[in-house]
């Protein structure tokens, strides 16, 4: 689909009723001159461009770079008169971005059903089951749904692993209008609260708007100065939205259905604790490998089948069954769009051949995730010791060095702690200090900083019936060190790697004579 190019006017209008303008435009600035591409990269910039100084590393040299490349003119909230390039001064730089982002690219959001989930917890669980059931909805017609999530991005052209929840507005403009290149009709993305703080998804028209949980989390200087500011943050969702679906379960509840009734057309409600919402869950249990429970609303009154673990897994199955009533999702679609969702790198199990090792592969990384994965594998592998393996990032999020080693130590038999993309602070440290929290609890610890030997030594260290937890980074296959991101494998990998010489071992115990292999944990 080719995007429509406008003139600079056409922008500098735009940031005009915005109120975003911070000076008179300047003498000199080719206000007939369409623009060719907007963008905050230097090394993208071609003729024609008009660029964004963009970034708290911004440097004068990017603009120079810009100007030899191409660009006519630059917008930013600080002049570089060393610059012999005419600047567009704006008030608020996150938000001019936006605004020239959803211009740029034509404003795809108008022609595309995004749908957006925000919440502490279960952001890509719900993301990949709405996209297993608008696949199935789509599958008759050979169209299949879009997904931007944590986990990976697909808008039809561009398909690669993620490394932001939420992508920058230029980004995630770019992907809409891929999308509606692709042919697709809907796409499904996870919002952050950085997301909606920073303006990012500003000028995004959502088709519906979810909202799954909230607890304490992201609390540090370069996120959310206090809890207040990040929960307030989630519920600006709400104001782009048509439909909003509310989980009447979670913390706040009565304040997120008020910001929901104050700013959405519709709200649809979901629990599993209340019979008056539109979407009522009961009679969970487990069924093979998945769960199975029954959901009631006006004119449906069947059982479902997730078809993967996790009995909290409900909560985010009845979400996407709010939305998809919301946009008309026939039921069939919904019935086998759950049973066949997987979600990489979330409650990924894997089992070894003598049934003695269950490891299980998740995402959860703060505490609300932590205490409902225990509970629910408490409850699923009733008797077995329970190991886990994780670690905590560096330099943000420092109450979960408190809250996982806390929830850990209380559930553990055994902690494994280790790397988890420590950035520019020092692995050792940041294992000890969780290991205060954990030891606190009166669970012994270990530590290894490499991540596939930490793994490795859980494995291996299995002597009766056990659990492994492998949480925190589940499919991701990169680390940060420094302030580089490295390549590694992920931690399915390192699990399944792992079973296969604890099998291998175990087979050669059972053989008087036979040498057990040994397999390298890797970078």
């Amino acid at each position: 689909m080719e995007l429509t190019r406008y003139p600079l006017q056409d922008y500098c209008a735009l940031l005009t009723r915005e109120g975003l303008l911070a000076a008179p435009l300047p003498a000199g600035l080719d206000l007939e001159r369409t623009v060719e591409l907007v963008c905050c990269d230097s090394r993208q910039v071609g003729p024609g461009t008009l660029f964004i100084c963009k970034g708290a590393h911004f440097r004068p040299e990017f603009l120079s770079q810009a100007a030899r490349q191409g660009a006519f003119a630059y917008v930013s909230q600080t002049s570089y008169p060393q610059v012999e390039l005419p600047c567009i001064l704006v008030s608020d730089l996150r938000r001019a971005m936006a605004r020239l982002a959803v211009r740029y690219y034509n404003d795809p959001s108008q022609r595309l059903a995004v749908i957006g989930i925000t919440g502490t917890k279960g952001k890509s669980s719900t993301a990949y089951y709405l996209k297993a059931i608008l696949d199935e909805h789509l599958s008759a017609k050979g169209g299949v749904c879009g997904v931007i999530s944590s986990i990976d991005t697909d808008d039809g052209v561009e398909h690669f692993e993620s490394h932001l929840t939420t992508p920058e507005p230029l980004e995630l403009q770019r992907h809409f209008a891929n999308a509606l290149s692709a042919g697709l009709e809907y796409l499904v993305m996870e919002v952050s609260s950085q997301a909606l703080k920073y303006h990012r998804t500003l000028g995004v028209r959502f088709a519906a708007a979810c909202f799954l949980n909230i607890g304490r989390d992201h609390i540090s200087p370069v996120e959310h100065p206090d809890f207040e500011d990040y929960f307030q943050s989630k519920l600006k969702l709400f104001a782009q939205a048509e439909l909003a679906c509310v989980n009447l379960d979670c913390d706040r509840a009565g304040p997120v259905l008020a910001a929901a009734r104050r700013d959405c057309g519709r709200v649809l409600t979901f629990s599993r604790r209340d019979p008056d919402a539109d979407v009522y869950g009961s009679g969970i249990g487990k069924q093979g490998h998945g769960i199975r429970f029954h959901a009631a609303a006006q004119g449906l009154d069947r059982d479902f089948c997730l078809g993967m673990p996790g009995l909290f897994n409900v909560d985010n199955a009845l979400a996407a069954i709010a939305v998809c009533r919301g946009l008309g999702i026939p039921e069939g679609a919904v019935a086998a769009g759950l049973e066949r969702a997987r979600v990489p790198g979330r409650m990924e199990v894997f089992t070894s051949a003598d049934g003695g090792v269950t490891a299980i592969v998740d995402y959860a990384h703060n505490r609300m995730s932590f205490e409902t994965l225990f509970q629910s594998v408490r409850a699923e592998y009733p008797g077995r010791r329970i190991v886990t393996v994780f670690g905590c990032p560096g330099r943000k999020a420092f109450d979960r060095r408190r809250d996982l080693g806390e929830v850990s130590g209380q559930s553990s038999d055994l902690v494994v702690l280790t790397e988890e993309d420590s950035g520019e602070e020092d692995t050792l440290s940041i294992c000890r200090e969780i290991a205060g929290h954990v030891s606190a609890q009166g669970c012994p610890y270990e530590i290894q900083p490499n991540r596939g030997e930490a793994i490795r030594q859980a494995v291996l260290s299995c002597a009766e019936p056990s659990v492994l937890l492998i949480t925190g980074k589940g499919a991701e296959t990169r680390q940060k060190r420094g302030t580089e991101y490295i390549d590694t494998p992920s931690d399915v990998d390192y699990v399944q790697a792992f079973l296969r010489e604890y099998d291998a071992r175990q087979a050669a115990q059972a053989q008087p004579g036979a040498e057990a292999p040994t397999t390298q944990a890797g970078a």
